[in-house]
């Protein structure tokens, strides 16, 4: 491709970053599929974006497919492309969006995983009053009681919670802020670990979680210590943070019914990505019924007759 056609690549790049304010995993996700398109424009001796089609993009997507990439990850892949070209035609290099028109193989749409009101009573039942227990303790009831991403739990700064109103400002994807609730444990939970971070930081620094060292905790420590402590509790399962989120929303749905609210809890732009939850509530009812329910219940053999 011409080094102006390139140029383009790194300009989005900055678009990404200061406009955008895509998380740093996002933002290389977004570039690593662009440097994928770009070799293989260079391979097929495609000079420039504008010479670029949709037709170039389906045997793209193919020869991605094709090659051993997930029909998810072809998703993305075109994700990425379209909102590159959407860019372009902004800034007047193109003059239409040729990804719009390229479909991505279908996907098999998982049920997310959750674990069940009991299990998280347990799992949050963490014991100790050291620093390291009361942090943990925080962050996993925080996680339940709001719904948050890792990335929005990480980013939190002491300014973002109101204790006496007992709320948290969270900015989730698209730099979008919003107010969500704390529940009376998490909010225990923070009063006793906001007494405890004295001991591993001083005044200067912001963020609400904080290691050992004093600054602020990454992701993987999270992933970490969640994990340790659902071995610790007994559970039968891998436990990650996202869990708590999908957890937190199967379980505000089949009290509330109210998928409207969820959504906004969420953060979720689509209400579409929401309504998963409830094929999941769905599934937990026909459980039940098949269960419970006389006509539904399988016959006991004449083993057990006898």
């Amino acid at each position: 491709m011409t080094p102006e056609s390139l140029e383009w690549i790194g300009r989005f790049a900055v678009h990404l970053r200061s406009e955008r304010r895509l998380s740093p995993h996002t933002y290389l996700s977004y570039l690593r599929e662009l440097t994928a398109l770009r070799n293989w424009c260079e391979a097929q001796k495609i000079l420039d974006w504008p010479s670029l089609d949709s037709q170039h993009l389906r045997i793209f997507a193919a020869r991605s497919y094709a090659g051993g990439l997930a029909p998810r990850s072809v998703q993305r892949r075109l994700s990425a492309i379209r909102s590159f070209l959407c860019y372009l035609q902004r800034e007047q290099v193109l003059t239409h969006n040729s990804g719009v028109e390229v479909r991505a193989p279908k996907v098999k749409r998982r049920l997310p995983h959750t674990i069940d009101v009991d299990q998280m009573s347990r799992l949050l039942e963490i014991p100790g009053k050291d620093p390291l227990a009361l942090r943990d303790r925080a962050i996993m009831e925080l996680f339940y009681s709001s719904g948050l991403r890792l990335a929005e739990l990480i980013a939190l700064n002491l300014s973002d919670i109101d204790l006496p109103d007992r709320t948290v400002r969270v900015t989730g994807k698209g730099n979008k802020t919003r107010i969500l609730p704390i529940g009376r444990k998490s909010h225990e939970a923070l009063l006793a670990w906001l007494n405890a971070r004295t001991e591993w930081v001083d005044v200067k620094e912001s963020a609400l979680f904080v290691c050992r060292a004093g600054t602020r905790v990454g992701p993987r420590a999270i992933q970490a210590r969640v994990a340790r402590w659902a071995r610790i509790q007994g559970l039968p399962m891998h436990v990650h943070p996202h869990l708590f989120r999908h957890s937190f929303a199967s379980h505000l749905l089949e009290s509330s019914q109210d998928l409207r609210g969820v959504q906004e809890l969420l953060g979720h732009a689509d209400i579409s990505t929401t309504q998963i939850y409830t094929h999941l509530d769905f599934q937990h009812l026909a459980h039940v019924y098949d269960q419970s329910h006389p006509r539904a219940r399988k016959k006991r053999s004449s083993k057990n007759l006898a």
